[in-house]
C-alpha cells in the first residue's frame, strides 16, 4: 500500500510540474528562408536557452508558465527579440527570420571574450570586416580591407605584401599584434612574425575578421600586446555550395580559387578549398652597400606565387556541440622586407592540423603547425658575400655558390681566408598548442576560466639559430575572467587575470579590468589592460652571420666580470575610455581615448663587447664563447637588450552615417603621440651615451584619417575610399625612411633625405594620400563580376621601408556560385 501511495505521489508531482511548465520551439532562418544552424535562442531572465540544430530548429523545455522576452542572435545578423507567452503543458511556436546586420551596432562578435557577444557589450574597440565586405571586394588580397578600419596603421610593401600595426611601435619585424585564425596562432614559429600571405586559408572561406585595439593578453596570452586580429572561417552548415573564382590584374597577377561546402546529414558536414595565385612585384631594387659602392641585390626574383589548400570535417555529437577537424597547407615564393634587408622567400611551406570541440560551456582546442624552407636567403648578406669573392678574383660560379654561406676576407695580394657569414635560412620548426576552457553564467554573473599550453620546437639546421639538436621552449598560461552584468541598471563589471610561465623568460601576470554603462543609445566604457611582447626565439637563440649576431636568452659575461642581463618581456599598461552608440537614427559612433605606459623595449642590435678596450665577451650564459661559436674570441658581439620607458597616448574616432539601407558613409580619424624623456639614459637603446628618437621603434604617424562611401542596391555594389597618412619617420634596423635632420644636436645632419644613410638609401618619410575603389555587378544569384583599384590616381606614395612606391593596382574577379548537392532537409524548409 505504501509503495502504491508513493508511486501515485510521484506521478502526481510530474503532472503538476507538466501543468506548471511549457515548451518553446521554432525555426530560425535568414531572410531567404535558409535555416541557420548554431543560432542562439535565450531567455536571460531565467538563464535558459538553446542552439539551433542542423535544420535551424530549436527547443527549450521546462519553462515556467509566464510571459518572457526571448533573444535570438547569430554572427553577422541583427539580434531579434520577441515577447512570448508560455502556457502550461503546451508548446509555444516561435519562428524567426533574421536580417543580415546593416549597422555596426548590430554586430555579434566572437573574439573579445571567446564567445558570441553583441559589439556594444564588448569593453574594447573592435573593428569588423564582414563576410559581405569580403564578398564585395574583388581582390585576392583581403588584407587591403584593413586599411579601411579605424585605429589601424596599414602598410603595403608591394603587390603582395600588406601588414597592419596598432598604436605604435612598428618595425619591419613586428610581432606585437597577435594574429589568430579559427583559434590557431597565425605566426611563424622562430620569429613570431604574422603568417600574412603564408596563411593556409583562402578568401572565399573567410566569414569575418575581427580586429581588437589595445592589449588582449588575458585570454589570448603573450604578444596580444597592442592588438589582436582574429580571422574566422565559414561553417559549411551556413555556407553550403561551391564557389569558383578567377582573377587577373596588372603586375601579371592571376588567381584561381575553388571552395566547396556540403551538409551530409544532421551529424556531418565538410568543406575544402584551393587557391593558386601568382604575379610580379614592382620593378624595385634595394641597394646593398659594400664600402662606399652600391650593388644590386644578387639573383633578385620579383615573381611571386602561392598555393593553398585545406579541408575541414564537422561532426555534431549533440544538438549543442560540435567537433571540428582541419588540415591546411600553403607554399609561397616571394620577397619579404626585414630590418636587415630583404629576404628572397623560396618554397616556404606551412602545414596545420587541428581538432576543436565547441559546446555551450566547454571549449577544447589542440593543433600542430609545421614550417619548412631549405632555400630562403637574405639578399643583403648574400650580395655582400658575393662581392667579397668577385672583388678578390674568384669565378662567377664559385662566388655564387659560396655566397650563401661564406664571406672572403683578403689579407694580402692573392691571399685571404673565408669567414662563416651565412645568408641561407633553413627552417624545419614545429609548434604544438592546446587549450581547454569552461564558461558559464548564473543570472547576472558570468565566469570564464581556462588553460593554454604551447611548445615551440625550432630547427634551423644551424643556419640562423643556436639550435644544434633543436630548441624546445614551452610556455603555459592559466586565465580566468569574471563578469557581472546588471541588466536593469545597465552597469557591467569585468575582472580578469592570467598567469603565464615560459621556460626562458619566467612568469608574468597579465590583468584586465573594465566598467561599462549602457545608456539608451549606446555604451560607455572604462578599461585597464596589460600586455606583454615576448622575445622571439630569434631574439633569444639567434646565431646570424657566423656569430656576429647572437640571441640573448641567457645573458653574457665580459672579461672584466661585467654581466649583461638576459632578455625579459616588453610590457604595456593601457588605460582607455570609450563610447559606442547612436548620435541619431542614422549616425553611429565608436570612439576611444587611451594612455599607455610602455617599458623594457627590445633594443636594436647592440655591440656588447668592448672591442676597442679589449673587454671582450667571454661567456654566453655559463658557456665559454668559443664553445658557442667555434673560433670566436668575443671581440664583436651584436645582441639585443631591454631598455627604456615611454608614455604614448591617442584617440580613435569612427563614424558611420546611413543615408539609406543601401548607401553608407564611413569616417575614421586617429591621433597618436608620445612623451619620451631624452635625458633619461635608461632610454639609450644602443649604449652610445645619447638618447635619440630613432632608438625607440615608434614608427607611427601623429594623424591619419579616411573617408569612404559604400553603395549596394539591387545587382550593383561599389565603394570609394580615401586615406590620408601624415608623413612620418620610420627607423627599423638598417632601414631608414625619414626627413633630413640633426639627430643628436651637434649641427650635422646624420639623416639626409634622398641620400645614403648607413647601409641603406633613405627615400624620405612614409605616408601620403591615396584613393581606392571597387565595384561589381551580380548578373544572377550565381554569377558576379567585380573590379578593384588600389591607388586610383597613381599618387606617389611609399608606405614601407625597403619597398617601392605603390603604383596603381587593378584587379578583376569573376565568381560563380552553385549548390550541386543541396541538402534535402534544407531544401524542404
Amino acid at each position: 500500500m505504501k509503495k502504491l501511495l508513493f508511486l501515485l505521489t510521484l506521478i502526481g508531482s510530474f503532472v503538476v510540474n507538466a501543468q506548471d511548465t511549457g515548451t518553446i520551439s521554432g525555426l530560425i532562418t535568414d531572410a531567404k528562408g535558409v535555416p541557420l544552424p548554431g543560432a542562439s535562442v535565450s531567455i536571460k531572465i531565467i538563464n535558459k536557452g538553446a542552439m539551433t540544430g542542423f535544420d535551424g530548429q530549436y527547443t527549450i523545455e521546462n519553462v515556467n508558465v509566464g510571459t518572457y522576452i526571448i533573444s535570438i542572435s547569430f554572427i553577422g545578423y541583427e539580434t531579434s527579440s520577441k515577447n512570448i507567452l508560455v502556457t502550461a503543458g503546451q508548446t509555444t511556436q516561435v519562428d524567426v527570420s533574421l536580417k543580415e546586420s546593416d549597422t555596426v551596432l548590430d554586430e555579434i562578435i566572437l573574439t573579445a571574450n571567446k564567445k558570441p557577444q553583441k559589439i556594444t557589450d564588448v569593453p574594447a574597440t573592435v573593428n569588423v570586416i564582414t563576410a559581405k565586405e569580403i564578398e564585395e571586394f574583388p581582390s585576392f588580397n583581403i588584407g587591403e580591407l584593413a586599411a579601411r578600419q579605424k585605429g589601424v596603421d596599414f602598410v603595403r610593401s608591394g603587390v603582395l605584401g600588406t601588414g597592419i600595426n596598432i598604436r605604435g611601435f612598428n618595425s619591419a619585424f613586428n610581432s606585437k599584434n597577435l594574429q589568430v585564425t579559427d583559434d590557431r596562432l597565425s605566426s611563424l614559429i622562430a620569429t613570431g612574425l604574422p603568417l600574412g600571405s603564408f596563411s593556409t586559408v583562402t578568401k572565399d572561406d573567410i566569414e569575418r575578421v575581427e580586429i581588437l585595439l589595445g592589449p588582449n593578453g588575458t585570454l589570448y596570452g603573450p604578444n596580444a600586446h597592442n592588438g589582436l586580429v582574429s580571422t574566422i572561417t565559414k561553417n559549411p552548415r551556413t555556407s553550403e555550395g561551391t564557389t569558383f573564382a578567377i582573377g587577373a590584374g596588372n603586375q601579371s597577377v592571376l588567381t584561381a580559387r575553388l571552395r566547396h561546402a556540403q551538409v551530409i546529414d544532421d551529424k556531418f558536414a565538410y568543406k575544402f578549398h584551393f587557391e593558386r595565385s601568382q604575379g610580379t612585384e614592382y620593378d624595385y631594387v634595394d641597394s646593398v652597400y659594400v664600402g662606399t659602392k652600391a650593388y644590386k641585390e644578387l639573383d633578385l626574383d620579383r615573381d611571386f606565387d602561392s598555393q593553398k589548400y585545406g579541408a575541414s570535417l564537422y561532426y555534431k555529437p549533440s544538438a549543442g556541440s560540435e567537433l571540428i577537424g582541419y588540415y591546411g597547407h600553403s607554399n609561397s615564393n616571394n620577397i619579404g622586407a626585414t630590418n636587415a634587408g630583404r629576404n628572397q622567400i623560396k618554397d616556404w611551406s606551412i602545414d596545420e592540423a587541428q581538432i576543436k570541440f565547441v559546446s555551450k560551456n566547454f571549449f577544447a582546442n589542440t593543433y600542430y603547425t609545421w614550417s619548412k624552407t631549405d632555400d630562403t636567403y637574405a639578399m643583403n648578406q648574400r650580395t655582400q658575400n658575393y662581392v667579397s669573392f668577385i672583388n678578390n678574383g674568384f669565378t662567377e660560379q664559385e662566388a655564387r655558390e659560396r655566397s650563401l654561406l661564406e664571406q672572403w676576407v683578403p689579407t694580402g695580394e692573392g691571399t685571404g681566408f673565408s669567414l662563416p657569414r651565412g645568408a641561407l635560412f633553413k627552417d624545419a620548426s614545429k609548434r604544438f598548442n592546446a587549450e581547454a576552457q569552461y564558461n558559464n553564467n548564473w543570472d547576472e554573473f558570468y565566469l570564464t576560466f581556462g588553460a593554454q599550453y604551447q611548445k615551440d620546437m625550432a630547427d634551423s639546421d644551424g643556419t640562423y639559430l643556436l639550435d644544434e639538436g633543436g630548441i624546445d621552449l614551452a610556455q603555459t598560461g592559466v586565465y580566468t575572467q569574471l563578469e557581472y552584468k546588471m541588466e536593469d541598471s545597465g552597469w557591467g563589471f569585468l575582472l580578469g587575470g592570467r598567469l603565464d610561465n615560459h621556460d626562458l623568460y619566467g612568469s608574468n601576470f597579465i590583468p584586465k579590468a573594465a566598467i561599462t554603462k549602457k545608456v539608451n543609445n549606446g555604451t560607455f566604457r572604462v578599461t585597464y589592460g596589460k600586455g606583454i611582447a615576448v622575445p622571439s626565439i630569434l631574439n633569444l637563440k639567434g646565431n646570424l652571420f657566423g656569430g656576429l649576431v647572437l640571441g640573448n636568452g641567457e645573458g653574457f659575461t665580459l672579461k672584466d666580470g661585467t654581466k649583461i642581463a638576459k632578455l625579459d618581456v616588453e610590457t604595456i599598461n593601457s588605460y582607455e575610455i570609450g563610447f559606442k552608440g547612436k548620435l541619431s537614427d542614422k549616425l553611429f559612433i565608436d570612439t576611444n581615448a587611451y594612455y599607455n605606459q610602455s617599458d623594457n623595449f627590445i633594443s636594436p642590435l647592440v655591440n656588447v663587447a668592448g672591442t676597442a678596450t679589449g673587454n671582450f665577451v667571454t661567456h654566453v650564459g655559463d658557456t665559454p664563447i668559443g664553445e658557442v661559436v667555434q673560433g670566436s674570441n668575443g671581440a664583436f658581439i651584436l645582441t639585443y637588450l631591454n631598455f627604456g620607458h615611454v608614455d604614448t597616448y591617442g584617440l580613435d574616432v569612427g563614424l558611420n552615417y546611413y543615408f539609406s539601407d543601401s548607401f553608407r558613409a564611413a569616417f575614421n580619424y586617429s591621433y597618436f603621440d608620445r612623451d619620451l624623456d631624452l635625458t633619461d639614459m635608461a632610454n639609450d637603446g644602443n649604449l652610445d651615451g645619447k638618447v635619440l628618437e630613432s632608438e625607440l621603434p615608434i614608427n607611427t604617424p601623429n594623424h591619419k584619417f579616411s573617408l569612404g562611401f559604400h553603395y549596394n542596391q539591387g545587382k550593383f555594389y561599389g565603394s570609394i575610399f580615401g586615406r590620408f597618412v601624415q608623413k612620418y619617420d620610420f627607423f627599423s634596423g638598417i632601414n631608414v625612411a625619414a626627413k633630413t635632420q640633426d639627430m643628436d644636436g651637434d649641427g650635422v645632419n646624420e639623416i639626409v633625405e634622398n641620400a645614403r644613410v648607413g647601409r641603406t638609401w633613405n627615400y624620405g618619410q612614409l605616408g601620403g594620400f591615396t584613393v581606392d575603389a571597387n565595384a561589381g555587378y551580380n548578373f544572377t544569384d550565381n554569377l558576379s563580376l567585380g573590379m578593384s583599384i588600389t591607388n586610383l590616381f597613381n599618387a606617389e606614395v611609399r608606405e614601407f621601408v625597403a619597398s617601392p612606391v605603390i603604383n596603381t593596382l587593378i584587379s578583376f574577379e569573376l565568381k560563380y556560385k552553385i549548390n550541386f548537392f543541396k541538402n534535402q532537409a534544407v531544401a524542404t524548409n
